[in-house]
């Protein structure tokens, strides 16, 4: 299994809307699931413009899986099915 890659928005108004919560994330990874997930952050993923900032903030799993309204919560869930190999 390749690394689950995972973006995280870290333009301003995502920054803003919650994703300075989420840049700690792989601290919050089970030990089983490190070594497992990259996380990067990335300036701007343009989706503000494409869609709103009601979706803010965003993050991109592995290259074209959008999720908005990002929370630590649903993130490491996601993080977990894709790691586990549940969806």
């Amino acid at each position: 299994m390749d690394k689950v890659k995972v973006e995280i928005c870290c333009g301003t108004a995502c920054y803003l809307l919650g994703a300075a919560n989420m840049m700690n994330i792989e601290d919050q990874l089970p030990a089983e699931w490190r070594g497992k997930v990259e996380v990067e952050a990335k300036t701007c993923l343009e989706l503000c413009e494409k869609e709103n900032l009601g979706g803010a903030p965003y993050v991109r799993i592995n290259g074209s899986e959008i999720m908005a309204q990002a929370t630590p919560e649903k993130l490491l869930t996601r993080i977990g099915e894709l790691v586990e190999g549940v969806a």
